[in-house]
């Protein structure tokens, strides 16, 4: 959780004062970090929250995680692989972290709003679905819930 939380307030590879700047140097991505680990435990890849940066509105940092995962390990199953988010993961990153078949996401803080993780749905274990990932919740809450109020204050 430490190293989705680095990515999140630094971004995978920029200083953080250019982290949230998006094309015209507006400031506005969540400050969301995601890492995708291999089952071995290698970290395969990271995202942070684009949206702002690319104009793509799925440029959730779960979403881009999971993109590059699939490319570096050459598939798109991720069976065996855990998901790392400083955010509970919101309807649509749920939806395709089961499609992916992650095996495990660990989420630190709680999303009352949007979350799709247990908060306001619960995707990840719908048992309608044909996959179920397991869930742990609230890894380093406090520690994620302040960068996210920081950002919004």
């Amino acid at each position: 959780m430490r190293r989705a939380l680095e990515i999140a307030v630094t971004g995978p590879d920029l200083p953080a004062a250019d982290a949230c700047a998006g094309p015209d140097g507006v400031v506005g991505d969540v400050p969301v970090g995601a890492v995708v680990y291999g089952p071995d435990g290698t970290e395969l890849a990271v995202g942070r929250n684009e949206r702002e940066l690319t104009g793509d509105p799925t440029a959730h940092a779960e979403v881009l995680a999971l993109r590059r995962a699939a490319a570096r390990s050459g598939r798109w199953r991720l069976d065996g692989c855990t998901l790392v988010v400083t955010l509970e993961p919101c309807t649509m990153c749920a939806g395709a972290l089961v499609l992916a078949r992650i095996s495990t996401v660990v989420f630190g803080a709680w999303e009352p709003k949007t979350g799709a993780a247990g908060s306001l749905w619960d995707v990840l274990r719908d048992r309608r679905l044909n996959h179920r990932p397991e869930v742990y919740a609230g890894v380093l809450e406090t520690e994620n819930a302040a960068v996210l109020r920081a950002f919004f204050r």
